[in-house]
Formats: C-alpha cells, structure tokens, sequence
C-alpha cells in the first residue's frame, strides 16, 4: 500500500474508533446477527419501495439543488450517482431504509416510518432487496427524466412506479395468514448510527473498503487481524500499533487513573507521528528517484 493511503486510511480509522471506545457505545460491542432478505415479502411491499424511491431521488436532488445558486443546475453526474446508490445501504444516499420498518396490518405490509435509524436486519435487507429489483438498469433512464424535466414528486413517482418499472401497476396480493412476523424495529444507538454514517461516507474512498469496525471487546482483546505482503510487516507495524495501544489502554487501568480519553487522543498523536515520518521517508525517496531520472546519461564516443 502506498503511503500516502496508508496515512489516509489510519487517519479516517481514527475517527472510527473513537467513537467505539466512547462511553455510550460501550454496551453496544455485541456484533449484529447474519440476518438475510426475506425474498418472499418482495412482492408485498414493491409498490410502496418503488414510491419511497422516487421521494428519496426527489429529497436528494433538491437538497443538493438549495445548495447551488438559482442560477445553477444539480450536474446530471451527480443526479446519476442518487439514482444508483439509492439502492445500496453501503451508501449515504440509501440511509433511508434504516429508518423504516415493516408492519403486517390486516392482509398486506405497510412500510412505516420511524423517527430513528433502527439496526439493519432482515426487514432492512429485505426492503433493498425490493428497491434493488425495482430499479434494476432504470437508474441511468430515471436520473436523466429528472435532469431534463425536473418533476415534481407526484410525477417522478408515475414514470417510475407506472411507466418504467411497472412496480405499481397492480395490486400487491394479500399477506399469507402463516407469514411469520419479522422482528421488531430496534432503534440504534446514536453513537453506532454516527459510526456507521461515517463509514458510509467512506465508502469509495482509497482503502477504506478494507477498514474494520473495532468493538470495545475487540479493543480490550487485541483482536486485529494483520493482513498484506510480507514486504510491508514494518508498515503494518506501526499502522496497528494504534488499536493494540488502545486495547492495552483499557486492559490497563493502573494505579494512575488516567482519564480515558486522554490516554486515547495520546496515543493518536504519537501514531500521528509516525505516520508524519512515513510521509516524509516516501516523499525523500521519490525525490531522490527522479533526481537520478533527470540526470543525463554518459555519452560514449564510437571508435574510428
């Protein structure tokens, strides 16, 4: 791994473990149950997805256009990148999934909205599954319509429910009366929500999609994981001293009482450091390689 990312993908990590080693987040190191989509609910909740994405493409488009200048236009770029990843909950612009929660109300499921994110199980894969097969290939086809019409909510949701996808143009079936129940919507803690929306954030970034989330367990454990080429053992060295420090940390109470935190933004500037040296190593050595690129080659003289 380049320096340079190694820097930025420790710097982000940062951010993401103080907020796991906070106090609020101290009883939430349990890890999240492997839950999968119920496929089988799709057809019973595809209509009211399909409504709920055409409100997201619409919010999204026009918060991002109260941002701009009257005079400016939402680029038809970014609207695309909306209409692609309203679908994936690994994305900042699908966080409205996590906030739903599926309710049996007589012989259909009715999608209803909560005032908080809730933990992303079965009912919130479920509901991705549906948008997923809802919007299929029509992302590039809806992110245009709304570039060169600019509908309105009413509209958006008839060329993509009625006109494209044809996920509302009948009635969804009645619920079986032996459909088991999904669980109950969990609300999140607000430090595991702010945790989770950063990682979103970084999603695409260089490195970041081989970040891991640390538990205050894993903290305590030293449970990291060292992966890489053999070649770059130092580096990873100094780069997973920081979690192993701060596991010692914790374990390490002592006589001294320090104050947590403290001992926390400690170790992230002496892990700051290093990675100040690193940068600065790299950057000699480049300079130094096109030092002797630059300099001119010896002329030999042919022999007469």
């Amino acid at each position: 791994m380049a320096r340079g990312s190694a820097a930025l993908v420790v710097a982000v990590a940062l951010a993401a473990v103080l907020i796991l080693v906070a106090p609020a987040a101290e009883a939430a190191g349990q890890k999240k149950p492997a839950t999968a989509a119920r496929r089988e609910d799709v057809p019973y909740i595809r209509c009211q997805v399909c409504e709920r994405i055409a409100r997201e493409i619409s919010a999204q488009v026009a918060a991002k256009q109260q941002a701009l200048p009257p005079s400016k236009k939402v680029p038809e770029i970014e609207i695309i990148d909306i209409a692609e990843n309203v679908c994936n909950l690994k994305k900042q612009e699908a966080d409205w999934m996590l906030r739903i929660d599926i309710v049996e109300k007589g012989d259909r499921l009715e999608l209803v909205d909560q005032d908080e994110e809730g933990h992303c199980n079965s009912e919130c894969k479920t509901i991705e599954r549906a948008c997923q097969e809802v919007m299929g290939y029509a992302d590039t086809d809806v992110a245009e319509f709304v570039y060169t019409n600019k509908p309105s909510v009413d509209q958006l949701i008839q060329f993509v429910c009625k006109d494209i996808t044809k996920a509302c143009a009948a009635d969804p079936p009645p619920v079986p009366k032996d459909r088991i129940p999904g669980e109950p919507f969990a609300a999140k803690p607000s430090k595991d929500a702010e945790m989770e929306k950063i990682m979103r954030s970084m999603e695409g970034m260089p490195g970041a999609p081989n970040m891991k989330m640390y538990s205050r367990d894993d903290l305590m454990k030293n449970n990291f994981g060292v992966e890489g080429d053999e070649d770059d053992e130092d580096d990873d060295e100094d780069e997973d001293s920081l979690p192993k420090n701060l596991g010692n940390i914790l374990k390490n109470k002592g006589p001294q009482k320090k104050d947590l935190k403290q001992q926390v933004v400690k170790q992230i500037k002496d892990t700051g450091k290093k990675l100040k040296g690193h940068v600065s190593k790299v950057s000699k050595a480049v300079k130094s390689w096109w030092k002797g690129k630059k300099k001119p080659a010896k002329s030999s003289k042919s022999e007469l």
